[in-house]
């Protein structure tokens, strides 16, 4: 038969806890609090207490998290759609005519969809790991306006979980000001699987950034970068970007297929020179 305090921790289990909806944390913190008390009255401490009291304290820890409000697990599903309707477009290979070829290999493919328009295709090489392509796209985020000149800036103004971002970008007028200034509100989604990385997005609506004077708001969407390693080169990244956007206004299409296509080839060369000031810095 179980000492009396035996029975009282044994009660007191994970699971219990876990299902009550209403435990302040203060409460989590005391139960841990008591089963340190209790267990130094026993002879000897079980394996099972120490498991309870560590349960206790990822509970505790977990109860601080802030839960996701409705507005912004509409924002997190936003973001799984674009990923999940961007790997759909880019996994059906019938129908992609070619738009450029660049003598380093890069090159820009296209095909119209009934529910989307016209996409774009972008497929290089960069010579720099994974993870260095990566941090820059992702985690250097901001900073794209500065080695990039088709963009004037990119601001992050929301952050959700550890995977979901809410921007707001200016791009830069192209030379001539073909286009004029356009500015975008993205939802954008990060996702890593296994050697793979996945940034997806598309346009969102966000009422902290409504449009702005001297802007065009246009739209993303969708639309999604995959990196992975070049096969038996791992120093090197196959980089596929997936271009859809919807410029608004009046612009001939043909104005818009030149600059959508030439923007893709731009950006490869600027991050390619990016990459490698950084190396050398």
């Amino acid at each position: 038969m179980l000492p009396a305090t035996s029975k009282l921790c044994a009660a007191i289990s994970y699971r219990h806890l876990r299902n009550m909806t209403g435990l302040r944390r203060q409460a989590a913190v005391a139960i841990s609090q008591e089963l340190s008390r209790l267990a130094c009255r026993s002879p000897g401490p079980g394996t099972w207490i120490n498991q309870v009291r560590r349960r206790s304290s990822l509970l505790s820890s977990r109860l601080e998290e802030k839960p996701f409000s409705e507005m912004e697990m509409s924002y997190i599903k936003q973001g799984e759609e674009a990923l999940q309707k961007s790997l759909s477009i880019l996994g059906d290979q019938e129908g992609w005519k070619t738009e450029t070829v660049v003598g380093n290999g890069d090159k820009v493919l296209s095909k119209v969809l009934p529910d989307v328009g016209k996409v774009f295709r972008l497929e290089v090489v960069v010579d720099k790991p994974l993870d260095a392509v990566y941090s820059e796209l992702v985690d250097n985020m901001e900073q794209m306006g500065e080695w990039n000149p088709n963009v004037q800036e990119v601001k992050i103004l929301q952050k959700i979980g550890k995977d979901t971002v809410i921007t707001h970008e200016k791009a830069a007028a192209p030379p001539g000001n073909i286009v004029g200034p356009r500015d975008f509100v993205s939802v954008r989604c990060a996702k890593r699987r296994g050697s793979t990385c996945v940034l997806a997005g598309m346009a969102t609506k966000y009422g902290a950034m409504p449009e702005q004077d001297g802007f065009v708001r246009a739209e993303n969407g969708p639309t999604c970068m995959i990196l992975r390693p070049l096969p038996g080169s791992p120093s090197q990244t196959k980089l596929t970007w997936l271009l859809s956007i919807d410029l608004k206004g009046w612009l001939p299409k043909t104005i818009i297929n030149q600059v959508l296509s030439q923007t893709q080839v731009d950006f490869a060369n600027h991050l390619r020179e990016r990459l490698a000031r950084a190396v050398a810095v």
